[in-house]
Order: C-alpha cells, then structure tokens, then sequence
C-alpha cells in the first residue's frame, strides 16, 4: 500500500492530510487561534463540586470550566494491565467528596477538547506520548499495546524495556510503533520522556493557577510521531519553515525514516494533488455517492453520528438479495473511510439494507470491521440487529471535520430545514391578531423576506383583506432583503 502525508501551512492554518493509494483517508486542521486542547497539562483549581455526578468542574484557565469524573483522578498506586494504563483495580470509585474539595490545587491533563456547549475533558492520569512509548508518571505499569498482536515481539518488548526504566517509580505503554524497533531506539525514548518529565514538574512547582505546564506537539510534528513510520513513502512539506522543523524533529526521533521528509515548492497548491481539496469539499456533504450507484446519507446529531445505505439506482445483474448484499459491502467500506475522514465519534449506528442471509449480514460486518483497522482512534462494533443496525462507538477527542470548518446555518439556527414561506405567512396573520387585541393603532406595517411579502401580495391578497376587514385596520408589507425566510416583524404605526 502507497502512503503519503501532505502538510499544507498558512499563517494562519496549518492542515495535514493522509492518503493512501492517492485517496484521502484523513484530513486534521489546526488554527492559529484555535489550537486544540488535548494532551496539555495545565495547574487548575477545583471550582464546583457535583456530588450527584460524582465529578467536579475544574478551572484551568480556558473559556468555559472543565469537566473531570472521580474515576479519572488517580488515587493509590495503579496495578493496570491493559494498554490505556488508567484502571484502578481498587473496587468502586468512593464519592468525589472524599478525593477533591472546593478551591483545591489539581494537576489536570485534557483528554477530550471542548465540544459543542460541554467544556474539555481532563483526568488526572496524565499521560506524555513520545515515538514508540508513552509516560504514565503517576503508574507502575509496563504495558503493551493491544495492537502488538505477536506474542513473542509483545515478551520481547517487555524485556528490552524492564531493564532501561530499572527502579524508576514510573509506567510506561509500549506503543504500536514499537513494533520490531531496537534497544537504542527505545533506550532513547526512555531517556527523553524523563527529561520532559522533570521540566513538567519544574514547571508545576512554579506556575500559577490556570496556567499550562505541558503543551502537546504543534500539528505537523503530532502528525509525524503518531503516523510515520516504514508504510509511508513520502512526507511533503509546502513551506519551508516548518520543512526545515518537521527535518530537525524526525532526526532526532526517527533518522532512519529522514529521507523520507521533502519540501514540496511544485507550482499546484499542495492539496490540490490527489484532489484531497475536493475530497474535503465532498466530506462536508450528507450523501456519499457509491461506484455501485448506490448512496450513504451521514448525519451528525450531538447524540449520535447515523449512516443510512440506500440502493439509489443499482439494480444490479442477479436476484434482489444479492444486489443488497453487494451494495452492503460497499457501504461498509465506505463508511468505515468516512467515519475516519470526516473525523466522527461517539455513538456511531450504521443502518444497512436488511439482509436475508446470515452469512452475508457476517460478511458486512467483517468488512466494516476491516475497513476500521486502519483507523487510529479506538472503535468498538457491536452484533448487527434483527432490523439490519449496527452500532460501534469511535472515540472522540476532538470536534468532527464539519464542525471545525462549518457553523450552523443563520437562517434555520442549524435545523437543516426552513419553514414555508406559506407557514410563515399564518405565523405573521396570527401575531397582527394578536397585536391588535392588545394595543390601539390606525395601521400596521408588515417587514418581512421578498419571498413570503411576494406570496402575500399575490397568492394571498384575498385573505389579506379579509383580515384588514376583520380588524378594521389597514395592514401594508415591505419586503427586506436581509431578512431570512422565517424572520418578520410586525410594526404598530
């Protein structure tokens, strides 16, 4: 498989695309003023305690307070197993009463960025990533992640790694990017997370509160230590700055993969080759053509994320139920890129064409599962149901693509939907009622958009003068330009 990362920086906007086989798998945006949250380490102060929630809402210096569960503060030593390194193992969570109190000093890690109208995320379980392992400083833990499937290279790991941390009275995962590398490379990497250790705790020792004493890489070099390694043949930089970085940090980290790294000075923009500016115009869209003629419609709600397949005009060459199934396959597939392209998480239900045949419903699922291994973030698919539905959860750390470059519409608040202009024009017959009952004026001025002052004036002049005779009061319409279809006022003169 062909793997390439673009990296495209502006002033202002910094955007990093992976492509494989020349089609967009995942596209990641960071903005000068809205660089996200997730991963920085910030001194907060415990502002509220939610006993009925069993959590607390803490200050950290951001617009609205964070969020932090009592099962995401550390209490005793940690005894975990498992690659996330965060389970107590110490019998149920006693209330948040007894772990924080108001006003208290707490050192807090961003786990999941603010999202909609809900303030970030933390734990106090920090984690600091760096190539092939990540520092768990308040765990005993070795762990190995899940990915690693080799039993042998999963010992082998642990016996590199036990010897190079010795007594250090920290825990450490072994990342998926470990696989196969050596004893100096992971030596390495022990030795830079202690480094990075020591000044955060420098730095907690004399910050204030609200103020960061951890910062996560910058996009390009995030992108680079998560995703490179020997499937990707080329890194292509358009600017020349962040070239000349992006160079100094893969040396450091990786040297082997330092020849993979190039400055991209062609005179088409970056993003143009592979038509990933096409394909991210594409994601922003609800319907997702199929080759097969078929369709997805992907709507992202704030409770869930739902995928509907529809056949559209395939028709197919045998029987119904095996055109079902082919135009089932396909979805999975495509649905699987989506979810990672378009950066969905959360509850994710997937609503297949029902299916007949047990196999075929086993074989979809395979397929959607396949699709999703390439996928970075942790997803879970569940049996599909009698109706067809499958549901799966993607974590989700940061806003979807839509919702970092898109913001709901001015004219119908983000519904999707406007009222007719007919339903408007009884909206604003009902409210000159209205007004007449309740204050005394000779006549009324109606503003409102051309189109529903259009449909009065002509399709509806009769029912305007049975209302002027009604009331016994003259009623004129100007229309507004600036107005939007649902917006009228009613004006006593």
């Amino acid at each position: 498989m062909s793997e390439e990362i673009l990296i495209n920086v502006t002033p202002r906007e910094t955007r990093v695309a992976i492509v494989e086989n020349g089609m967009l798998q995942e596209v990641h945006v960071e903005r000068a003023q809205k660089r996200g949250y997730v991963g920085n380490v910030y001194k907060g102060r415990v502002q509220r305690v939610m006993p009925g929630m069993q959590a607390v809402f803490v200050e950290i210096g951001l617009e609205r307070a964070a969020f932090l569960h009592a099962s995401d503060i550390v209490r005793a030593p940690i005894q975990a197993t498992d690659a996330d390194g965060k389970s107590n193992g110490h019998g149920p969570v006693p209330p948040i009463s007894e772990l924080v109190h108001e006003g208290q000093e707490i050192v807090v890690q961003v786990v999941k960025d603010p999202i909609g109208s809900k303030g970030a995320r933390l734990s106090t379980h920090l984690s600091i990533p760096s190539r092939y392992l990540v520092l768990l400083p308040h765990s005993r833990t070795l762990g190995v992640s899940v990915r690693i499937e080799d039993e042998a290279e999963r010992q082998r790991l642990k016996d590199v790694i036990t010897p190079l941390i010795g007594e250090n009275p920290l825990g450490y995962i072994v990342r998926t990017n470990a696989e196969g590398q050596s004893e100096e490379s992971l030596a390495f990497d022990v030795t830079y997370l202690g480094k990075v250790w020591r000044v955060v705790q420098e730095n907690i020792a004399k910050a204030k509160l609200g103020e960061r004493v951890y910062e996560e890489l910058s996009l390009p070099l995030r992108s680079l230590r998560d995703s490179l390694n020997e499937d990707i043949e080329k890194v292509r930089v358009d600017s020349r700055e962040t070239y000349e970085k992006t160079v100094k940090f893969v040396q450091k980290f990786m040297p082997a993969l330092s020849d993979r790294i190039e400055h991209y000075s062609g005179e088409r923009p970056i993003f143009d080759l592979y038509g990933v500016e096409d394909e991210i115009q594409r994601a922003l869209r609800k319907e997702v053509p199929l080759k097969s003629g078929g369709y997805l419609i992907v709507d992202q709600t704030e409770a869930m994320t739902t995928v509907d397949v529809n056949t559209g005009g395939y028709l197919g060459s045998r029987n119904l139920e095996e055109t079902v199934y082919r135009t089932n396959l396909e979805a999975a597939q495509a649905a699987a890129r989506q979810l990672r392209l378009r950066n969905l998480g959360g509850i994710v239900i997937i609503d297949f064409i029902d299916m007949v045949d047990d196999e075929h419903k086993r074989q979809v699922l395979r397929m959607l599962e396949k699709g999703l291994q390439r996928d970075h973030a942790k997803t879970t698919v569940y049996p599909m149901s009698a109706l067809g539905l499958v549901e799966m959860t993607r974590k989700r750390t940061t806003e979807s693509l839509e919702r970092q470059l898109c913001e709901p519409c001015p004219s119908c608040s983000g519904r999707g939907t406007l009222k007719t202009a007919e339903t408007v024009i009884y909206e604003i017959f009902r409210e000159i009622t209205r007004a007449v009952r309740q204050f005394n004026a000779q006549k009324l001025l109606v503003m409102a958009s051309p189109k529903v002052v259009g449909r009065i004036l002509e399709e509806e002049s009769a029912a305007v003068a049975e209302l002027e005779e009604f009331i016994a009061k003259s009623i004129r319409f100007q229309a507004e330009e600036h107005y939007s279809q649902e917006q009228f006022d009613v004006v006593l003169l």
